[in-house]
């Protein structure tokens, strides 16, 4: 596509990108209390069977899910048209989510402006090495990249670390009003944690909200993890490099039932989201039927997504993602080279 079609296309987004106050108070009112109703029938359920209440605390976390949803879009501004409507609403579904609403919303911003560019990683985004930055990485940090990128590292220990620690602090150089964000709402989490600690006791609240935390946490690091890292996905250096490109190449349609769909706020219309982020959740899959080139964008299912898992390095070269079990005889040679050149200098 030209670079003419593709300025086009991104003014096509323009009559999607109007927030309907109705259509948001009404997504407020069909996913929050929920939330809530959920977390307590989860409570409630305990005396029945812990089966029955871990059922509904993963229905809970789905709308948790939906929640943080709103937290996004309220932190692109597309949620509402005013601004104070958006930071008050992304500060209380910050508190819901436990992520702090200013902090969250700088760093997202960066993630957007640099999506795909193999020269400005490391804000916001999901950590990628190229296959030559492993080559010549230390054995340390090959090591703590591996453990990154494992699974279990990522999707089950990642949400916690994210809840408990990396969404508990501030960078040095932030902000006041970034920092008043995180006290705010550190304070706010704290203070509603010891209420329904009081009032379920300890126990009774582990077994309700862990199961909700690790399931949202797990689902929206799996969502950012595969719409960003799929076959085929765009990654390019500065120079190379284009915010177009990058929206509708290094984004997926990840092709969800009608039910997570729903669930996950039409964030599988990844594509149009990066194209256009002032487009609001409920209009993406408008957006994406009405425009024809948006539909080539490239289509992930659930069953075709779980390939990514194996997605480990960047090939830049080839353009394609590698497994480490595919770069060891790279690694070989590397080791080996470098062992010649050793004893060459002895």
């Amino acid at each position: 596509m030209s670079h003419s079609k593709l300025a086009q296309l991104k003014k096509s987004m323009k009559q999607f990108e109007q927030s309907d106050a109705k259509a948001s108070v009404w997504q407020m009112i069909n996913t929050i209390p929920p939330v809530f109703i959920l977390w307590y029938l989860a409570y409630a359920s305990l005396s029945v069977s812990f089966w029955l209440s871990l059922a509904c605390s993963i229905v809970a976390a789905g709308f948790v899910v939906r929640t943080f949803i709103i937290f996004h879009d309220c932190g692109h501004g597309s949620f509402f048209k005013n601004r104070k409507a958006n930071h008050i609403v992304g500060t209380i579904t910050g508190i819901i989510t436990m992520f702090p609403y200013e902090k969250w919303r700088r760093e997202h911003a960066i993630h957007h402006a640099t999506s795909s560019n193999l020269d400005k990683r490391g804000t916001g985004d999901v950590w990628i090495m190229t296959v030559n930055e492993y080559i010549n990485a230390s054995k340390l940090e090959r090591l703590q990249y591996r453990l990154y990128r494992n699974p279990f590292v990522m999707f089950v220990l990642g949400p916690l670390y994210l809840f408990l620690v990396t969404n508990r602090m501030n960078r040095k150089e932030a902000k006041k009003n970034e920092i008043r964000n995180t006290y705010l709402t550190n304070v706010s989490i704290v203070f509603l944690v010891t209420v329904l600690i009081l009032l379920v006791g300890w126990q009774n609240f582990l077994m309700v909200h862990l199961p909700i935390m690790f399931v949202s946490g797990s689902l929206g690091i799996w969502l950012f993890y595969v719409q960003h890292q799929f076959e085929d996905s765009y990654f390019e250096d500065e120079e190379e490099w284009d915010y177009v490109k990058a929206a509708i190449d290094g984004s997926s349609y990840y092709k969800l039932p009608k039910v997570l769909q729903w669930i996950t706020g039409n964030i599988g219309y990844h594509h149009v989201h990066h194209l256009s982020p002032k487009v609001p959740n409920y209009h993406l899959e408008d957006a994406h039927e009405s425009t024809p080139p948006l539909q080539q964008a490239t289509t992930i299912t659930v069953k075709s997504s779980l390939k990514s898992i194996r997605f480990r390095l960047f090939d830049e070269e080839h353009k394609l993602f590698r497994s480490f079990k595919e770069i060891k005889p790279l690694l070989n040679q590397s080791s080996q080279s470098i062992n010649l050149k050793h004893k060459e200098s002895i």
